[in-house]
């Protein structure tokens, strides 16, 4: 079992990103792991934008990474790129915040024109926290997401499957990361 943390960036609170994101923590769940999401548009704005990481809650957001295995990262694309929020956060964070973790980047937009936006504005700067594995991620099409009344979120197969299969690969890299950590620890042998 590993604990996962979430970030979730989109600054709406009845987003699809975060549809998306529900999902992926509920695959999570099922498959074992903890999962501890970290909402950034519920931070405190002044201490978010100042980047204030001693501010309490700026800190737990920053311990709650600290402390986790893996982290899913999604983002709903502004202007071709994540979103503004999503970058004061990861700013904010210490230099190699992501050491030694498994990351799964996520996008929603609403233009296939924003595919790329994954693997050429989200990754490189995820890349530079230096987790220890980016796994390949996904641009979800916000028109293949419907979210109910009550909260339900439903995914088209369009979007569903390719996401199913990147969060399988995601933990497929986390199980892997736990193996290797358990076979490099001095002492501990692997059952």
């Amino acid at each position: 079992m590993a604990v996962i943390a979430t970030i979730s960036s989109s600054p709406n609170a009845s987003s699809k990103t975060d549809a998306v994101l529900s999902e992926i923590a509920r695959h999570l769940q099922r498959a074992g792991h903890v999962v501890v999401p970290v909402v950034v548009r519920d931070l405190p704005a002044e201490p978010l934008l100042r980047g204030d990481a001693r501010h309490p809650d700026i800190a737990r957001a920053v311990a709650v990474l600290e402390a986790a295995d893996a982290v899913v990262v999604s983002s709903p694309v502004y202007k071709a790129a994540y979103s503004g929020i999503l970058k004061t956060f990861l700013d904010l964070l210490p230099q190699f915040a992501l050491r030694g973790k498994v990351v799964l980047p996520v996008a929603t937009g609403g233009t296939p024109a924003h595919v790329l936006v994954v693997d050429y504005a989200l990754r490189p700067v995820l890349a530079s926290l230096a987790p220890s594995s980016i796994t390949p991620g996904w641009f979800v099409l916000a028109d293949h997401v419907l979210v109910g009344d009550g909260g339900e979120v439903l995914l088209d197969e369009a979007a569903g499957r390719p996401l199913r299969e990147v969060t399988e690969v995601f933990l497929d890299a986390v199980a892997g990361r736990s193996l290797v950590a358990a076979t490099t620890e001095p002492g501990k042998a692997v059952a």
